[in-house]
Protein backbone atom coordinates (compact mmCIF):
# COMPACT_ATOMS: atom_id res chain seq x y z
CA UNK A 1 0.00 0.00 0.00
CA UNK A 2 1.87 3.42 -0.97
CA UNK A 3 1.17 6.65 1.42
CA UNK A 4 -1.33 8.33 -0.54
CA UNK A 5 -3.67 4.94 -0.22
CA UNK A 6 -2.95 4.73 3.65
CA UNK A 7 -3.40 8.63 3.47
CA UNK A 8 -6.91 7.83 1.46
CA UNK A 9 -7.82 5.18 3.92
CA UNK A 10 -7.28 7.39 7.03
CA UNK A 11 -9.81 10.18 6.00
CA UNK A 12 -12.55 7.58 4.91
CA UNK A 13 -11.83 4.25 6.60
CA UNK A 14 -15.01 1.68 7.04
CA UNK A 15 -16.81 3.86 3.88
CA UNK A 16 -19.54 2.27 2.87
CA UNK A 17 -17.09 -1.02 2.82
CA UNK A 18 -15.62 0.49 0.15
CA UNK A 19 -11.76 -0.45 1.22
CA UNK A 20 -11.07 -3.51 2.31
CA UNK A 21 -7.97 -2.98 4.39
CA UNK A 22 -6.99 0.63 5.69
CA UNK A 23 -3.27 0.67 7.61
CA UNK A 24 -4.00 3.76 10.16
CA UNK A 25 -0.54 3.86 11.05
CA UNK A 26 0.61 7.16 8.36
CA UNK A 27 -0.95 10.73 9.14
CA UNK A 28 1.00 11.51 6.18
CA UNK A 29 -2.21 13.96 4.60
CA UNK A 30 -3.80 13.04 1.24
CA UNK A 31 -2.33 14.94 -1.47
CA UNK A 32 -4.96 14.08 -3.92
CA UNK A 33 -7.92 11.82 -4.05
CA UNK A 34 -8.19 8.12 -4.40
CA UNK A 35 -10.68 5.97 -5.70
CA UNK A 36 -11.29 3.17 -3.56
CA UNK A 37 -12.16 0.92 -6.61
CA UNK A 38 -15.42 -1.26 -6.91
CA UNK A 39 -17.47 -1.32 -3.41
CA UNK A 40 -17.47 -4.56 -1.95
CA UNK A 41 -20.36 -6.46 -0.82
CA UNK A 42 -23.27 -8.23 -2.31
CA UNK A 43 -24.43 -6.84 -5.66
CA UNK A 44 -26.86 -4.02 -4.97
CA UNK A 45 -28.48 -4.76 -8.51
CA UNK A 46 -30.34 -7.61 -10.79
CA UNK A 47 -33.42 -8.21 -9.27
CA UNK A 48 -36.96 -7.18 -10.33
CA UNK A 49 -38.94 -4.22 -9.78
CA UNK A 50 -41.08 -3.94 -6.87
CA UNK A 51 -44.97 -4.24 -6.90
CA UNK A 52 -44.78 -6.72 -10.39
CA UNK A 53 -47.83 -8.36 -10.54
CA UNK A 54 -47.59 -12.20 -10.99
CA UNK A 55 -48.32 -12.07 -14.64
CA UNK A 56 -45.44 -9.14 -14.69
CA UNK A 57 -43.29 -11.26 -12.39
CA UNK A 58 -43.67 -14.68 -14.93
CA UNK A 59 -42.53 -12.32 -17.98
CA UNK A 60 -39.01 -11.18 -16.24
CA UNK A 61 -38.39 -14.28 -14.81
CA UNK A 62 -38.87 -15.43 -18.57
CA UNK A 63 -36.70 -12.97 -19.97
CA UNK A 64 -33.57 -13.55 -17.49
CA UNK A 65 -34.04 -17.12 -18.92
CA UNK A 66 -33.58 -15.82 -22.50
CA UNK A 67 -31.02 -12.65 -21.53
CA UNK A 68 -28.92 -15.75 -20.06
CA UNK A 69 -29.27 -18.24 -23.26
CA UNK A 70 -25.78 -18.60 -25.30
CA UNK A 71 -26.43 -18.81 -29.20
CA UNK A 72 -25.38 -21.28 -31.59
CA UNK A 73 -25.62 -20.71 -35.40
CA UNK A 74 -27.91 -23.22 -35.99
CA UNK A 75 -29.83 -25.95 -33.83
CA UNK A 76 -30.96 -26.69 -30.49
CA UNK A 77 -32.86 -23.64 -28.65
CA UNK A 78 -30.45 -21.08 -30.37
CA UNK A 79 -31.98 -18.64 -33.02
CA UNK A 80 -28.49 -18.46 -35.08
CA UNK A 81 -25.01 -16.96 -34.16
CA UNK A 82 -23.42 -14.88 -36.89
CA UNK A 83 -22.17 -14.68 -39.67
CA UNK A 84 -20.28 -11.75 -37.67
CA UNK A 85 -20.66 -11.39 -33.98
CA UNK A 86 -19.40 -9.90 -31.08
CA UNK A 87 -20.75 -12.10 -28.41
CA UNK A 88 -23.18 -15.07 -28.10
CA UNK A 89 -25.24 -13.79 -25.14
CA UNK A 90 -26.64 -10.63 -23.38
CA UNK A 91 -25.38 -11.99 -20.31
CA UNK A 92 -21.66 -11.80 -21.19
CA UNK A 93 -21.47 -8.36 -22.10
CA UNK A 94 -24.24 -7.27 -18.99
CA UNK A 95 -22.56 -9.20 -16.26
CA UNK A 96 -21.11 -6.91 -13.75
CA UNK A 97 -21.98 -6.73 -10.45
CA UNK A 98 -25.07 -8.94 -11.55
CA UNK A 99 -27.22 -9.79 -14.32
CA UNK A 100 -28.29 -6.24 -16.48
CA UNK A 101 -25.03 -4.43 -15.68
CA UNK A 102 -21.66 -3.83 -17.42
CA UNK A 103 -18.48 -5.42 -18.15
CA UNK A 104 -17.01 -7.71 -15.45
CA UNK A 105 -13.59 -7.48 -14.59
CA UNK A 106 -12.30 -10.57 -16.23
CA UNK A 107 -13.55 -10.68 -19.94
CA UNK A 108 -15.54 -13.17 -21.51
CA UNK A 109 -14.22 -12.25 -25.42
CA UNK A 110 -10.96 -14.13 -24.74
CA UNK A 111 -13.08 -17.38 -24.90
CA UNK A 112 -15.40 -16.59 -27.39
CA UNK A 113 -13.34 -16.04 -29.90
CA UNK A 114 -11.96 -19.42 -30.71
CA UNK A 115 -15.65 -21.54 -29.21
CA UNK A 116 -16.53 -24.21 -30.80
CA UNK A 117 -13.52 -24.50 -33.04
CA UNK A 118 -14.02 -20.85 -34.30
CA UNK A 119 -10.27 -19.29 -36.08
CA UNK A 120 -11.02 -15.90 -34.53
CA UNK A 121 -7.95 -13.83 -33.41
CA UNK A 122 -8.78 -11.98 -30.85
CA UNK A 123 -8.08 -8.02 -31.35
CA UNK A 124 -5.75 -5.91 -29.29
CA UNK A 125 -7.84 -3.93 -27.51
CA UNK A 126 -9.52 -6.96 -25.99
CA UNK A 127 -7.74 -7.92 -22.95
CA UNK A 128 -7.92 -10.25 -20.29
CA UNK A 129 -8.51 -7.81 -17.70
CA UNK A 130 -9.71 -4.64 -19.35
CA UNK A 131 -13.46 -4.37 -21.03
CA UNK A 132 -15.69 -5.95 -23.22
CA UNK A 133 -15.40 -3.29 -26.44
CA UNK A 134 -17.52 -3.11 -29.62
CA UNK A 135 -15.29 -1.20 -32.37
CA UNK A 136 -16.91 1.54 -34.86
CA UNK A 137 -15.33 2.53 -37.43
CA UNK A 138 -15.13 6.30 -38.52
CA UNK A 139 -14.91 6.22 -42.38
CA UNK A 140 -14.95 4.01 -44.75
CA UNK A 141 -12.21 2.64 -47.15
CA UNK A 142 -13.36 5.29 -49.96
CA UNK A 143 -13.17 7.96 -47.09
CA UNK A 144 -17.35 8.39 -46.67
CA UNK A 145 -18.44 8.56 -43.80
CA UNK A 146 -19.06 5.06 -41.43
CA UNK A 147 -20.06 5.10 -38.25
CA UNK A 148 -21.21 1.42 -37.79
CA UNK A 149 -20.23 -1.56 -36.10
CA UNK A 150 -17.70 -3.62 -37.27
CA UNK A 151 -18.13 -7.25 -35.29
CA UNK A 152 -14.89 -8.57 -33.63
CA UNK A 153 -15.39 -12.23 -34.82
CA UNK A 154 -16.88 -14.29 -37.58
CA UNK A 155 -18.34 -18.17 -37.36
CA UNK A 156 -15.88 -18.98 -39.91
CA UNK A 157 -14.43 -22.48 -38.45
CA UNK A 158 -17.28 -23.25 -35.85
CA UNK A 159 -18.10 -26.82 -36.31
CA UNK A 160 -22.01 -25.45 -36.51
CA UNK A 161 -20.94 -23.17 -39.13
CA UNK A 162 -19.62 -25.76 -42.14
CA UNK A 163 -18.61 -24.50 -45.12
CA UNK A 164 -18.54 -20.26 -44.23
CA UNK A 165 -15.16 -18.86 -45.10
CA UNK A 166 -15.24 -15.22 -44.28
CA UNK A 167 -12.68 -13.17 -42.35
CA UNK A 168 -12.35 -10.77 -39.74
CA UNK A 169 -12.13 -6.98 -40.02
CA UNK A 170 -8.13 -5.59 -39.78
CA UNK A 171 -7.81 -3.66 -36.26
CA UNK A 172 -4.55 -3.09 -36.95
CA UNK A 173 -2.06 -0.69 -36.15
CA UNK A 174 -2.59 -1.71 -32.59
CA UNK A 175 -2.42 0.85 -29.54
CA UNK A 176 -2.28 0.35 -26.21
CA UNK A 177 -4.56 -2.89 -25.43
CA UNK A 178 -6.08 -1.78 -21.74
CA UNK A 179 -7.07 1.67 -22.65
CA UNK A 180 -7.76 1.15 -26.28
CA UNK A 181 -6.26 4.41 -26.97
CA UNK A 182 -2.97 5.39 -29.58
CA UNK A 183 -3.93 2.87 -31.94
CA UNK A 184 -5.78 2.70 -35.84
CA UNK A 185 -7.24 6.14 -35.73
CA UNK A 186 -10.17 5.38 -37.66
CA UNK A 187 -11.97 2.72 -34.86
CA UNK A 188 -13.49 3.87 -31.83
CA UNK A 189 -14.91 1.70 -29.19
CA UNK A 190 -17.84 1.39 -26.71
CA UNK A 191 -18.00 -0.60 -23.62
CA UNK A 192 -21.68 -2.11 -22.76
CA UNK A 193 -24.07 0.45 -20.83
CA UNK A 194 -25.71 -0.98 -17.95
CA UNK A 195 -28.94 -1.96 -18.26
CA UNK A 196 -30.56 -1.49 -14.14
CA UNK A 197 -33.93 0.47 -14.09
CA UNK A 198 -34.28 0.65 -18.17
CA UNK A 199 -38.24 0.75 -17.61
CA UNK A 200 -37.77 3.20 -15.65
CA UNK A 201 -36.18 5.78 -17.71
CA UNK A 202 -37.85 4.64 -20.83
CA UNK A 203 -41.16 5.66 -18.80
CA UNK A 204 -39.67 9.46 -18.02
CA UNK A 205 -41.92 11.64 -19.95
CA UNK A 206 -40.63 14.05 -22.71
CA UNK A 207 -42.25 16.71 -21.24
CA UNK A 208 -40.22 16.11 -17.67
CA UNK A 209 -36.86 15.98 -19.83
CA UNK A 210 -37.35 19.20 -21.19
CA UNK A 211 -38.50 20.65 -18.26
CA UNK A 212 -35.50 19.91 -16.78
CA UNK A 213 -33.45 21.09 -19.48
CA UNK A 214 -34.80 24.24 -19.13
CA UNK A 215 -34.37 24.65 -15.18
CA UNK A 216 -31.56 26.64 -14.09
CA UNK A 217 -30.62 27.87 -17.49
CA UNK A 218 -29.61 30.83 -15.74
CA UNK A 219 -26.69 29.24 -14.17
CA UNK A 220 -25.84 26.74 -16.51
CA UNK A 221 -25.49 29.21 -20.02
CA UNK A 222 -22.88 30.73 -17.99
CA UNK A 223 -20.85 27.89 -17.02
CA UNK A 224 -21.54 26.66 -21.02
CA UNK A 225 -23.38 23.78 -20.44
CA UNK A 226 -26.23 23.57 -23.51
CA UNK A 227 -27.82 19.81 -23.92
CA UNK A 228 -29.84 18.86 -25.99
CA UNK A 229 -32.27 16.02 -26.25
CA UNK A 230 -31.27 13.28 -29.33
CA UNK A 231 -34.72 14.17 -30.75
CA UNK A 232 -36.60 15.80 -33.86
CA UNK A 233 -36.31 19.34 -31.44
CA UNK A 234 -34.94 22.71 -31.83
CA UNK A 235 -33.42 21.43 -35.39
CA UNK A 236 -31.64 18.26 -33.81
CA UNK A 237 -32.74 15.80 -36.56
CA UNK A 238 -32.31 12.01 -35.52
CA UNK A 239 -32.90 10.24 -38.41
CA UNK A 240 -33.77 6.64 -36.74
CA UNK A 241 -36.65 7.91 -34.20
CA UNK A 242 -39.48 8.27 -36.49
CA UNK A 243 -41.96 9.65 -34.39
CA UNK A 244 -39.71 12.74 -33.06
CA UNK A 245 -39.61 12.36 -29.43
CA UNK A 246 -36.68 11.94 -27.36
CA UNK A 247 -34.49 9.21 -27.50
CA UNK A 248 -32.79 7.90 -24.32
CA UNK A 249 -30.75 4.81 -23.97
CA UNK A 250 -26.92 4.31 -25.78
CA UNK A 251 -24.10 6.01 -25.70
CA UNK A 252 -25.33 9.27 -27.45
CA UNK A 253 -29.01 8.10 -26.26
CA UNK A 254 -29.88 6.82 -30.02
CA UNK A 255 -32.49 4.21 -29.21
CA UNK A 256 -35.66 5.31 -28.27
CA UNK A 257 -37.35 2.31 -26.48
CA UNK A 258 -36.34 -0.86 -25.31
CA UNK A 259 -37.29 -3.01 -27.69
CA UNK A 260 -35.43 -0.93 -30.23
CA UNK A 261 -32.27 -0.92 -28.01
CA UNK A 262 -32.57 -5.35 -27.93
CA UNK A 263 -33.53 -5.59 -31.19
CA UNK A 264 -30.54 -3.99 -32.24
CA UNK A 265 -28.17 -5.63 -30.25
CA UNK A 266 -29.49 -8.76 -30.90
CA UNK A 267 -28.54 -8.16 -34.80
CA UNK A 268 -25.42 -6.52 -34.05
CA UNK A 269 -23.70 -7.61 -31.24
CA UNK A 270 -25.08 -11.14 -31.87
CA UNK A 271 -25.83 -11.59 -35.40
CA UNK A 272 -28.80 -12.34 -34.65
CA UNK A 273 -32.00 -11.08 -37.46
CA UNK A 274 -35.66 -10.33 -35.92
CA UNK A 275 -38.72 -8.57 -36.40
CA UNK A 276 -36.91 -5.45 -36.08
CA UNK A 277 -33.72 -6.08 -38.30
CA UNK A 278 -34.88 -8.64 -40.29
CA UNK A 279 -31.98 -8.84 -42.59
CA UNK A 280 -28.43 -10.48 -42.30
CA UNK A 281 -25.66 -7.38 -41.76
CA UNK A 282 -23.52 -10.05 -43.88
CA UNK A 283 -25.25 -11.84 -46.19
CA UNK A 284 -22.05 -13.94 -47.80
CA UNK A 285 -22.82 -17.27 -49.34
CA UNK A 286 -22.73 -20.43 -47.43
CA UNK A 287 -22.54 -18.26 -44.47
CA UNK A 288 -26.41 -17.52 -43.99
CA UNK A 289 -27.64 -20.78 -42.35
CA UNK A 290 -31.08 -19.78 -41.36
CA UNK A 291 -33.92 -18.20 -42.50
CA UNK A 292 -34.85 -14.75 -41.86
CA UNK A 293 -35.71 -13.12 -39.17
CA UNK A 294 -34.44 -15.95 -37.54
CA UNK A 295 -36.00 -14.97 -33.93
CA UNK A 296 -40.22 -14.24 -34.39
CA UNK A 297 -43.19 -14.34 -32.71
CA UNK A 298 -44.40 -18.27 -31.36
CA UNK A 299 -47.46 -18.30 -32.72
CA UNK A 300 -48.17 -21.77 -31.34
CA UNK A 301 -46.08 -22.53 -28.42
CA UNK A 302 -46.57 -26.09 -27.21
CA UNK A 303 -48.76 -26.38 -24.36
CA UNK A 304 -45.85 -28.46 -22.74
CA UNK A 305 -42.84 -26.46 -23.22
CA UNK A 306 -43.26 -23.95 -20.91
CA UNK A 307 -45.28 -23.53 -17.39
CA UNK A 308 -46.83 -20.02 -18.78
CA UNK A 309 -47.99 -20.57 -22.32
CA UNK A 310 -48.24 -16.40 -22.48
CA UNK A 311 -44.49 -16.09 -22.25
CA UNK A 312 -44.08 -18.31 -24.87
CA UNK A 313 -45.74 -16.64 -27.79
CA UNK A 314 -43.40 -13.73 -27.30
CA UNK A 315 -39.78 -13.61 -29.54
CA UNK A 316 -36.54 -13.13 -27.49
CA UNK A 317 -36.08 -9.75 -28.48
CA UNK A 318 -39.33 -9.02 -26.73
CA UNK A 319 -38.39 -10.92 -23.61
CA UNK A 320 -34.69 -8.72 -23.47
CA UNK A 321 -37.48 -5.73 -23.81
CA UNK A 322 -39.88 -7.06 -20.84
CA UNK A 323 -36.73 -8.11 -18.84
CA UNK A 324 -35.09 -5.13 -19.28
CA UNK A 325 -38.25 -3.04 -18.24
CA UNK A 326 -38.47 -4.55 -15.36
CA UNK A 327 -35.06 -4.56 -13.57
CA UNK A 328 -34.92 -3.04 -10.44
CA UNK A 329 -32.70 -0.17 -10.19
CA UNK A 330 -29.18 -0.25 -8.42
CA UNK A 331 -29.60 0.05 -4.53
CA UNK A 332 -27.22 2.49 -3.17
CA UNK A 333 -25.15 1.41 -0.01
CA UNK A 334 -25.94 3.65 3.23
CA UNK A 335 -24.99 6.75 4.45
CA UNK A 336 -21.96 7.79 5.95
CA UNK A 337 -21.24 11.25 6.96
CA UNK A 338 -18.34 11.18 3.88
CA UNK A 339 -21.06 10.29 1.11
CA UNK A 340 -23.61 12.77 2.73
CA UNK A 341 -20.84 15.79 2.59
CA UNK A 342 -20.00 14.15 -0.80
CA UNK A 343 -23.48 14.42 -2.26
CA UNK A 344 -24.01 17.95 -1.51
CA UNK A 345 -20.53 19.07 -2.90
CA UNK A 346 -21.34 17.00 -5.47
CA UNK A 347 -24.29 19.27 -6.48
CA UNK A 348 -22.47 22.55 -5.15
CA UNK A 349 -19.52 22.17 -7.73
CA UNK A 350 -22.56 21.76 -10.39
CA UNK A 351 -22.51 18.24 -11.15
CA UNK A 352 -25.86 17.93 -11.02
CA UNK A 353 -26.99 20.05 -13.68
CA UNK A 354 -26.27 17.33 -16.14
CA UNK A 355 -26.22 14.09 -13.76
CA UNK A 356 -29.75 15.39 -12.72
CA UNK A 357 -30.67 13.25 -9.55
CA UNK A 358 -34.27 12.55 -9.77
CA UNK A 359 -37.35 12.21 -12.74
CA UNK A 360 -40.66 10.30 -12.00
CA UNK A 361 -42.20 8.29 -14.47
CA UNK A 362 -45.49 8.53 -16.04
CA UNK A 363 -48.34 6.19 -16.11
CA UNK A 364 -47.05 3.35 -17.77
CA UNK A 365 -48.30 -0.33 -18.61
CA UNK A 366 -45.65 -3.15 -18.56
CA UNK A 367 -45.14 -6.04 -21.31
CA UNK A 368 -47.30 -8.73 -20.34
CA UNK A 369 -50.05 -6.41 -18.48
CA UNK A 370 -53.38 -5.51 -18.67
CA UNK A 371 -54.39 -2.37 -20.44
CA UNK A 372 -54.19 -0.92 -16.61
CA UNK A 373 -51.13 1.24 -15.69
CA UNK A 374 -48.51 -0.59 -13.75
CA UNK A 375 -47.63 -0.26 -10.35
CA UNK A 376 -44.01 -1.12 -10.72
CA UNK A 377 -43.26 1.67 -13.49
CA UNK A 378 -46.26 4.10 -13.10
CA UNK A 379 -45.04 7.11 -10.63
CA UNK A 380 -42.34 6.28 -9.94
CA UNK A 381 -39.09 8.17 -8.10
CA UNK A 382 -35.91 7.34 -10.88
CA UNK A 383 -32.58 8.53 -9.00
CA UNK A 384 -30.91 7.80 -12.03
CA UNK A 385 -28.62 10.83 -11.82
CA UNK A 386 -28.57 11.86 -15.18
CA UNK A 387 -30.49 14.46 -17.97
CA UNK A 388 -30.86 12.33 -20.48
CA UNK A 389 -29.76 14.88 -23.08
CA UNK A 390 -26.39 14.96 -25.05
CA UNK A 391 -23.53 17.17 -24.31
CA UNK A 392 -20.33 18.32 -25.70
CA UNK A 393 -18.14 16.47 -24.44
CA UNK A 394 -14.74 18.02 -25.86
CA UNK A 395 -12.33 16.45 -28.23
CA UNK A 396 -9.98 14.25 -25.87
CA UNK A 397 -13.50 12.41 -25.19
CA UNK A 398 -14.78 12.96 -29.09
CA UNK A 399 -15.81 9.53 -30.96
CA UNK A 400 -15.88 11.02 -34.58
CA UNK A 401 -19.39 9.35 -35.20
CA UNK A 402 -22.39 11.46 -35.43
CA UNK A 403 -25.90 9.53 -34.45
CA UNK A 404 -28.81 11.11 -35.25
CA UNK A 405 -29.04 14.80 -33.16
CA UNK A 406 -25.57 13.40 -31.43
CA UNK A 407 -22.32 14.78 -32.90
CA UNK A 408 -18.81 13.58 -33.38
CA UNK A 409 -17.93 15.13 -29.58
CA UNK A 410 -21.52 14.53 -27.81
CA UNK A 411 -22.90 11.73 -26.23
CA UNK A 412 -25.67 11.68 -22.86
CA UNK A 413 -25.00 12.22 -19.65
CA UNK A 414 -24.14 9.05 -18.34
CA UNK A 415 -26.74 7.71 -15.52
CA UNK A 416 -24.82 7.19 -12.18
CA UNK A 417 -26.90 5.13 -10.25
CA UNK A 418 -24.57 2.00 -10.09
CA UNK A 419 -21.11 3.44 -10.45
CA UNK A 420 -20.10 2.27 -6.88
CA UNK A 421 -19.49 -1.30 -8.56
CA UNK A 422 -18.70 -0.66 -11.98
CA UNK A 423 -15.61 -1.35 -13.22
CA UNK A 424 -14.82 0.43 -16.64
CA UNK A 425 -15.79 3.98 -16.73
CA UNK A 426 -15.95 6.46 -20.16
CA UNK A 427 -17.54 5.30 -23.50
CA UNK A 428 -14.51 3.31 -24.43
CA UNK A 429 -13.57 1.72 -21.03
CA UNK A 430 -10.10 3.54 -20.91
CA UNK A 431 -10.02 3.49 -17.22
CA UNK A 432 -11.02 1.97 -14.03
CA UNK A 433 -10.29 4.64 -12.11
CA UNK A 434 -12.90 7.39 -11.33
CA UNK A 435 -10.84 10.47 -10.71
CA UNK A 436 -9.17 9.62 -13.87
CA UNK A 437 -12.90 9.42 -15.61
CA UNK A 438 -13.86 13.05 -13.87
CA UNK A 439 -10.37 14.70 -15.01
CA UNK A 440 -11.54 13.26 -18.84
CA UNK A 441 -14.50 15.47 -18.59
CA UNK A 442 -12.05 18.77 -19.69
CA UNK A 443 -10.59 19.17 -22.83
CA UNK A 444 -11.42 21.67 -24.97
CA UNK A 445 -14.89 22.23 -26.19
CA UNK A 446 -16.56 20.23 -23.84
CA UNK A 447 -19.66 21.66 -21.49
CA UNK A 448 -18.00 20.21 -18.64
CA UNK A 449 -14.87 22.28 -18.35
CA UNK A 450 -15.70 25.11 -15.83
CA UNK A 451 -17.86 22.22 -13.21
CA UNK A 452 -13.87 20.10 -13.35
CA UNK A 453 -12.10 23.34 -12.47
CA UNK A 454 -14.52 24.04 -9.50
CA UNK A 455 -13.68 20.33 -8.63
CA UNK A 456 -10.61 20.95 -8.68
CA UNK A 457 -10.55 24.13 -6.44
CA UNK A 458 -12.18 22.02 -3.70
CA UNK A 459 -10.14 20.77 -0.73
CA UNK A 460 -9.03 17.23 -1.17
CA UNK A 461 -10.86 15.96 1.40
CA UNK A 462 -13.75 17.61 -0.47
CA UNK A 463 -12.60 15.53 -3.22
CA UNK A 464 -12.44 12.15 -1.97
CA UNK A 465 -15.91 13.03 -0.30
CA UNK A 466 -17.32 13.37 -3.76
CA UNK A 467 -15.60 9.78 -4.78
CA UNK A 468 -16.74 7.99 -1.84
CA UNK A 469 -20.32 9.36 -2.89
CA UNK A 470 -20.19 8.01 -6.22
CA UNK A 471 -18.66 4.97 -5.02
CA UNK A 472 -22.03 4.93 -2.85
CA UNK A 473 -24.26 4.69 -5.39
Amino acid sequence: MTKGQRAACSIFAGIVAAMTSCDNTSNQPATAPVDPGVRAGAPGAGTALKGLTADENAFFQDGLVRFSQIESVAGGQSNGLGPRFNSNSCLSCHVQPSVGGSSPATNPSIAIATLNGAKNVVPWFITQNGPIREARFKRNPDGNNDGGVHNLFVITGRADAAGCNIAQPSFLPAGQPQSGQGGNPNIIFRIPTPIFGAGLIESIPDSAILANMKADSNQKKPMGISGHPNAHLSGNANHSANDGTITRFGWKAQNKSLLIFAGEAYNVEMGVTNQLFPQERDETPGCVFNPTPEDTLNFTPASTSTPNRNTAVVSDMEAFAAFMRMLAPPTPAPDTPSVVNGRAVFAEVGCAFCHTHSFTTGKTIASGSSTSPSAALSNQAVNLYSDLLVHHMGEDLADGITQGGAGPDEFRTAPLWGVGQRVFFLHDGRTKDLVTAIEAHRSRGSEANMIIERFNRLSINQQQDVINFLRSL
